[in-house]
């Protein structure tokens, strides 16, 4: 499961998609974000499925590649999907047996968060599988700019950002080096119950967070070689400027979200 992990990574290869502006890739991942939301109609779940296969299609990005992220929120798709099964109490009984009743509402609901969730992981991923953390970190720092003005530390926040996102597939590769290492060693990660391979992987915390930290310091050690001291002053080799792509962008994003909006009123 570890590397099935795709937060964060990026999908090098030329298409329409990674050539848009991080800013316009960013406003498109929050617009979608709240459409997911914004509907409560089937023909808006077939509108948003089909907006993101179509912006799969066009990013070139493999689908088994995007699906593949689907794996490690797995666990948490079934607790949500259980939850809305067991303790939904509307609509018609289906089965009833001592405390547990199932009704047709409490499937449907579950259905279709489902659906919504596994449409929000695919939108959320595919922002990061076209865009490079540099990118990101440009992107939202222009797109924040206006919150200078309230002293708010808008390239410091969009750093952090970046630095994270840029060190999950890192920690992802040191967690996948350290199992191996150690059931080289005898240890045992994939027998026994759920319980028993959580306490298993406990051992895995220790050196995963001293190398943690080890890269840390050593990239703020970099940092200071090269006498970073945060925004003020700095300027951009590739700075971003808005293209005619850019603004068609924008306008299918507003006519995706009305569409959607709209849906609601005809179902």
């Amino acid at each position: 499961m570890i590397r099935d992990i795709t937060i964060g990574q990026y999908y090098p290869v030329d298409s329409p998609i990674h050539r848009l502006d991080p800013r316009v890739k960013l406003a498109g991942t929050m617009l979608f974000l709240i459409s997911l939301f914004v509907f409560s109609g089937y023909l808006g779940y077939v509108i948003a499925a089909a907006f993101v296969g179509i912006v799969i299609k066009i990013s070139k990005v493999p689908f088994r590649y995007i699906v593949r992220g689907l794996k490690p929120v797995m666990i948490l798709l079934m607790f949500t999907l259980l939850f809305n099964v067991f303790l939904t109490r509307e609509g018609t009984e289906l089965f009833s047996w001592g405390i547990i009743h199932i009704y047709d509402q409490g499937l449907i609901i579950a259905g279709l968060m489902a659906i919504r969730l596994v449409l929000l992981v695919l939108g959320t991923s595919l922002m990061t599988f076209t865009t490079t953390p540099n990118q990101l970190t440009d992107g939202l720092e222009k797109g924040l700019r206006g919150l200078k003005k309230i002293k708010v530390p808008v390239h410091e926040i969009a750093m952090m950002m970046s630095i994270a996102l840029r060190f999950i597939p890192i920690l992802i590769e040191e967690t996948d080096k350290i199992m191996k290492a150690q059931q080289a060693r005898g240890a045992d990660f994939e027998s026994g119950k759920l319980l028993q391979r959580a306490k298993a992987l406990v051992p895995l915390l220790v050196p995963l967070v001293v190398s943690a930290f080890r890269r840390a310091n050593d990239l703020a050690l970099a940092m200071e070689a090269r006498c970073y001291h945060g925004g003020d002053g700095r300027t951009k080799m590739k700075p971003l400027k808005y293209k005619k792509r850019d603004f068609i962008a924008y306008l299918i994003l507003f006519g995706y979200l009305g569409l959607v909006i709209g849906s609601g009123f005809l179902f």
